[in-house]
């Protein structure tokens, strides 16, 4: 069966019920090519296709996107937020300790021992969130160089 083409930004929106504006569609798009990106990478982004953007602005759009579920906002332990448009799935994240590139790393393959604590004190779990962290082969390399 062929790929379906992707669905175009403005398209996503709508179906999200969100009015379509330039921004929105801009910050969607930034979001989409730079993953795990920060808001100030994103109005940076969006400064250059569209010009002038608050960081305010930035932000509300960024929060729209996240509480719609077509962005997810992570927040590495003493990181700035950062948001990514990979939402279809409960993937982690493996964050290297010297330069702090972020990369995704799938769930458990097979049984998802990550869904299923000891105890989940009688909620509905429906996503985990687990953060490995290292150095990435570059960094170790240098560290090794040094």
């Amino acid at each position: 069966m062929p790929a379906q083409p992707p669905v175009a930004s403005a398209d996503l929106l709508r179906q999200q019920g969100l009015k379509v504006t330039a921004q929105r569609v801009a910050v969607l798009r930034a979001v989409s090519d730079r993953a795990h990106s920060t808001a100030e990478d994103v109005a940076t982004t969006v400064r250059a296709e569209i010009g002038t953007i608050s960081r305010q602005a930035v932000y509300d759009v960024l929060g729209a996107l996240v509480e719609v579920g077509l962005v997810r906002r992570i927040q590495p332990s003493q990181s700035p937020a950062r948001y990514e448009a990979r939402v279809d799935d409960n993937h982690h994240h493996l964050i290297c300790r010297d330069c702090g590139s972020i990369v995704d790393v799938d769930c458990a393959v097979g049984r998802m021992p990550c869904m299923h604590p000891s105890d989940d004190h009688g909620y509905e779990i429906d996503e985990a969130e687990v953060v490995y962290w290292g150095r990435c082969s570059d960094c170790r390399t240098a560290a090794a160089a040094d």
